[in-house]
């Protein structure tokens, strides 16, 4: 091996290294903004594949490809929400009232148990030892709050995304140009992987939301809950958030369904333990060849580091920074390092 390739070799690994030290220390101090930028690029990964799609398929120029991709979309959603929302807002309000009331009767069915009778007697001390309000109410409505109330958020990405799609080769190239020029071809080819790998992982995971969605309010209406279609929704948004999400969206399912039996609340875990099933075993298989394959172990890392440094939005994120992670360490660290591929 020359001089050059050793040296070559050590630029890239000293980069790696100072990326990763300053993505941390960015995460530190600057989390929520780098994740809503990562957020836009997203959504900007989406409106690109959609917009290439419909080009391919019917030959129109690329900006009114894009301009169909966008389109589209709203309309569909414009449609959707002159349709169901008032029904959701309305089931919403009615949900929000009626958690207490499914808290408390949880509580005095728990209370009948000597066991817990003595925990919520020393509950004092034991707040003591929890941040802030611990009650299951409050964390569950705190973290509803923060999930979905982030409307200037939800702006910030939606137009950075829009800008990004509509000239995404500008900032590919600025990006591209602080390689050196020896580097600068792998660096795109490195981006562009990355960007198809988003794109896909993104379009599989909005059809599993799509069918947890459905079938979880088909289930729930044919259970008698007259709430289904709000919990519903919240079952399909939260999926996007492995391992935590799936347990956040039937805490109040099964609370509401608690309010009219026992037996009824067993019927919702029962419904909700089915639909995931359904989702592991049949549409994930389905559309493995569009997701990545992410060790559980790192994504749960992954999402808990992430949690704990930024909060929620970097639970929500987690699986696709860690799957361009992935990405970006095995083409240039794994592929041009490690084996010599540079």
């Amino acid at each position: 091996m020359d001089s050059r390739s050793i040296a070559l070799k050590a630029f890239i690994q000293a980069s790696m290294f100072g990326l990763v030290a300053l993505l941390v220390l960015l995460l530190l101090n600057a989390g929520q903004v780098l994740l809503l930028v990562f957020a836009g690029i997203l959504f900007a990964v989406l409106l690109r594949g959609m917009a290439d799609w419909i080009t391919r398929k019917t030959g129109m120029p690329d900006g009114v490809g894009l301009t169909v991709a966008i389109m589209v979309p709203l309309l569909v959603i414009g449609i959707a929400i002159w349709l169901i929302a008032p029904a959701v807002g309305d089931q919403a309000s009615k949900l929000a009232d009626r958690l207490p009331q499914a808290a408390e009767q949880l509580k005095a069915q728990l209370l009948q148990y000597s066991w817990v009778q003595q925990l919520w007697d020393n509950k004092e001390r034991m707040a003591q030892a929890l941040p802030g309000d611990s009650s299951g109410t409050s964390v569950i409505a705190q973290f509803f709050t923060t999930t979905f109330g982030s409307l200037g958020n939800l702006i910030v990405v939606l137009f950075l995304g829009l800008f990004l799609a509509i000239n995404p080769d500008w900032y590919v190239n600025g990006a591209v140009r602080l390689f050196p020029v020896e580097r600068r071809e792998r660096a795109r080819t490195v981006l562009r992987q990355t960007g198809e790998t988003l794109g896909s992982w993104l379009i599989a995971k909005l059809t599993t939301m799509s069918a947890i969605g459905v079938f979880t309010t088909i289930g729930l209406w044919l259970l008698g809950i007259d709430l289904a279609l709000v919990l519903g929704v919240i079952a399909a948004m939260l999926s996007f958030i492995p391992n935590f999400g799936p347990i956040a969206s039937v805490i109040p399912a099964a609370l509401i369904g608690l309010v009219a039996s026992p037996e009824k609340a067993l019927y919702v875990l029962l419904l909700y333990a089915g639909v995931q099933t359904m989702e592991s075993y049949l549409l994930t298989p389905m559309l493995q060849q569009h997701m990545v394959d992410l060790p559980p172990a790192l994504l749960m890392t992954m999402q808990v580091l992430l949690g704990v440094t930024v909060g929620i939005l970097g639970v929500i994120l987690a699986v696709p920074m860690t799957a361009a992670g992935m990405v970006l360490v095995r083409m240039w660290y794994v592929e041009d390092v490690l084996e010599g591929n540079a």
